[in-house]
């Protein structure tokens, strides 16, 4: 897919740019081809004001005041009698016979317009109406054919040349523009994926469990309650998996902020640790807090409750055997600063960058066993930087794992 979008991407950028040079080519063509004729019709057009046996204008060199230039051009007129026969003719500087100024004059005549063009002979004319008969003057037009051939040349090399250059601008230009597309691309076939293979497990368990009850109809639900508490435990599971993944899709299509109120981040952080106290205990883990009174932000209560319980809950689950959890609550430089450090079994440095990534595991079987699928920090992430903050992880041997969360306040 990513390929054919280049490609396309690239193909309408050079037909773009292919467009626009050949209006500006055909323009500067048109111009110059205009510019020539106007040329050579003054230069025919005073020709034929000249008497023959007159003298041909003279160009003053030197000093004197700017005047327009007269261009100069190979040119020769005739006079021809009511039979087309030609009477005379004013042929200074021109090398021609007279058998080709009869040739030329009788297809001018025959042609029936006052001016046009003999390809063949690479000639203009212009005829006019005199007291002393039809007056004809014909320009030269090799120089005008090879000044235009010339610049078409010029014009078609340098346009190769131009879209030889476009095209590698282009196919830079659409890596560089699709290269957040394709990321976004794998990201999500990757969440596809890991999302299909997460519903996948319960799924296979679930419809086992139903498999057995189905072969034993006849035994009552007492019997076979093992296997109904384990479908309503997968059943469960299943439901936080869809759940978690409908929060995030929701949170991705928002186009606008969420709406916030101003509230007292300090009680909601007392309020969502009080339910973490007998869950820690029965575990045999020990949670101290330290929070500051009074931190007030703009915010989303239920987001912002649902980030420390994310937060809480990982710590509880990775505190290890007799371990602890640590909450703190800052108010530091017009920020809210949560730390949640729990001890136990450090991530590796390593897999720091990549655990707020949805579905990472950086161990897999561990988290298995703890049962959970790799959302909970995502979705922790997503809350923080609808807020306007950054959440980030630290880990060394001694202190455990702490993860850090810095809101705006007000």
């Amino acid at each position: 897919m990513m390929k054919k979008l280049r490609r396309k991407f690239v193909l309408i950028n050079m037909s773009l740019v292919s467009l626009v040079m050949l209006i500006i080519f055909t323009s500067i063509c048109i111009s110059g081809y205009e510019r020539m004729r106007n040329e050579s019709y003054q230069v025919m057009q005073r020709a034929l004001e000249n008497k023959s046996g007159s003298e041909r204008p003279v160009l003053e060199i030197g000093d004197g005041p700017p005047r327009k230039p007269v261009p100069m051009l190979p040119v020769f007129s005739v006079t021809v009698d009511g039979d087309g026969q030609v009477l005379s003719n004013l042929k200074e500087n021109v090398l021609i016979s007279d058998n080709v100024i009869q040739e030329v004059t009788d297809k001018a005549l025959a042609s029936g317009k006052t001016e046009g063009m003999m390809l063949n002979k690479q000639l203009r004319f212009l005829i006019k109406d005199t007291a002393e008969g039809k007056k004809i003057a014909f320009a030269d037009m090799s120089r005008e054919i090879e000044q235009l051939t010339n610049q078409i040349m010029i014009l078609l090399a340098g346009g190769a040349g131009g879209l030889i250059a476009f095209w590698a601008i282009s196919i830079f230009l659409a890596n560089l523009a699709l290269r957040p597309v394709e990321k976004a691309w794998e990201q999500q076939k990757r969440f596809v994926a890991d999302a299909s293979h997460e519903l996948r497990t319960p799924l296979t368990v679930i419809l086992a469990n139903i498999g057995i009850l189905l072969s034993h109809r006849k035994d009552t639900i007492e019997k076979q309650y093992k296997w109904v508490e384990n479908t309503q435990a997968e059943a469960s599971r299943m439901k936080k998996l869809v759940d978690d993944l409908l929060f995030l899709a929701k949170l991705d299509a928002v186009q606008k902020p969420v709406q916030q109120t101003e509230l007292n981040f300090s009680d909601i952080v007392w309020s969502s640790l009080l339910p973490f106290e007998p869950i820690a205990y029965e575990q045999g883990i020990e949670v101290s807090s330290e929070i500051d009174p009074d931190i007030s932000l703009n915010g989303d209560a239920g987001q912002l409750k649902q980030l420390v319980a994310i937060l809480l809950d990982n710590a509880c689950k990775y505190a290890g055997q007799n371990g602890k959890v640590t909450l703190t609550l800052k108010n530091d430089k017009d920020q809210a600063l949560l730390s949640v450090n729990n001890t136990g079994e450090p991530i590796p440095i390593e897999h720091l960058e990549h655990v707020f990534k949805r579905f990472y595991r950086a161990d897999s079987s561990r988290i298995r066993k703890q049962g959970g699928y790799g959302l909970g920090l995502s979705i922790a992430q997503t809350i923080v930087e609808s807020h306007g903050g950054g959440i980030s992880a630290e880990s060394n041997g001694q202190d455990g794992t702490t993860f850090i969360v810095r809101i705006p306040l007000g």
